[in-house]
């Protein structure tokens, strides 16, 4: 009884194995033996540096966190226009306006050769105050006919300037200026005229749409319009040259790129007002072995304008609907990216290892017996003396 299950037990063997009598050995079939092994070897090191490879899975959701704030790093060098000229602006439709920012940015001097001069977070021309020897104890400057500040006294350049900025008058002739003679303003303008200034730092905005700009001249609120105090700076012109080195929305990560990095545009004399139309998308990335980390990662198009154009008379003239400098335009997308690493599971991996072994194995049997076929064949009619 035993013996009829155990035999009824071997018909479910599905690999039959026949006798060693009828198998046949040959040199045919041990190279494609061999070449089967060594494509076997290659396939399962690329299988298993797979496995042990950490791939990037990308998802799309709607974007929740809308009333939270953005970095934005920027590091941006204008080498033929001195940091005394340039001031950054930030401004977006929630309307939040934050003028002349100078608490987390910095202007560097440039030699016309390229190399630092002095580094400052917002360096001005005439902010040095009045030499004791020059101006009595009780010395009390006057504000040039603006608004006084708080401490009713404007005693130096900068602080005449500033009372100029609050009512929306032009600081465009600083030498009739006592605090700004006595400081020796225009100086200090014709020794700083050959230098260029590099700007960095880090903006922390509403992630909203909205703009920052660099351009010339202290900015200030007329009415409704954002104005900056130009005149004194149109004489000579002004070349907008720049080398954008750095600019990124949010913490900068390896597997970003921002298009943006190392812009150059040079050959920018005149009046030109470049624009650059940034498309922001937040992205998150999860990591294996570490913490989550909020980015984002942009698109940008540029569109430049020319501010000097031919009148009816064919006189260049400049127009009145735009401002010489640099302008970053943003939008929010509605959308999140998700970046998840993820790694093979164990099963996968040895999933893969069986298909690579039986799939090469089976072909290998299957070319190895159309080979010795063939052989047959032809050893057949080479002894029937048909073969060609």
């Amino acid at each position: 009884m035993a013996k009829t299950t155990l035999n009824r037990f071997k018909n479910f063997d599905a690999y039959a194995k026949t006798l060693d009598d009828f198998r046949v050995k040959t040199s045919t079939g041990a190279i494609v033996t061999l070449a089967s092994a060594l494509i076997i070897f290659i396939l399962l090191i690329g299988e298993f540096i797979d496995y042990r490879s950490i791939h990037l899975e990308s998802s799309l959701i709607v974007d929740g966190g809308r009333k939270e704030k953005m970095a934005i790093e920027f590091d941006i060098t204008f080498p033929k226009i001195p940091c005394y000229i340039l001031t950054l602006d930030v401004m977006d439709v929630a309307g939040e306006h934050q003028s002349d920012i100078s608490h987390s940015v910095y202007k560097v001097q440039l030699s016309p050769d390229g190399s630092e001069i002095r580094r400052e977070r917002s360096p001005n021309l005439g902010n040095t105050g009045p030499d004791p020897k020059d101006v009595p104890e009780d010395y009390c400057g006057d504000c040039g006919g603006a608004s006084k500040p708080e401490g009713g006294c404007c005693n130096t350049c900068e602080d005449v300037r500033q009372a100029y900025a609050r009512v929306g008058w032009s600081f465009d002739k600083p030498d009739t200026i006592e605090q700004c003679v006595r400081e020796g303003y225009m100086e200090k303008v014709k020794e700083q005229a050959d230098q260029g200034c590099r700007m960095h730092g880090q903006l922390t905005v509403n992630k909203v749409a909205g703009n920052f700009h660099i351009a010339p001249g202290r900015s200030f609120q007329m009415g409704n319009r954002h104005v900056h105090d130009v005149a004194q700076y149109m004489q000579h012109g002004l070349d907008f040259s720049h080398h954008i080195k750095l600019l990124s929305f949010g913490q900068k990560v390896p597997n970003i790129h921002n298009p943006l990095d190392d812009q150059r545009v040079t050959e920018a004399e005149g009046l030109y007002m470049f624009q650059y139309y940034v498309k922001v998308v937040g992205t998150k990335y999860h990591y294996l072995n570490r913490l989550p980390v909020d980015t984002n990662q942009y698109s940008v198009t540029q569109y430049n304008r020319n501010l000097m154009v031919k009148d009816g008379f064919g006189r260049t003239v400049q127009t009145n609907d735009g401002l010489p400098g640099v302008f970053f335009n943003f939008d929010i997308s509605p959308m999140l990216v998700i970046q998840k690493e993820e790694r093979k599971s164990f099963s996968s991996f040895l999933t893969g290892v069986c298909a690579i072994v039986g799939g090469i194995f089976t072909v290998a049997s299957i070319l190895d017996g159309a080979i010795w076929r063939a052989e047959r064949s032809l050893k057949r009619k080479m002894e029937l003396g048909k073969a060609l």
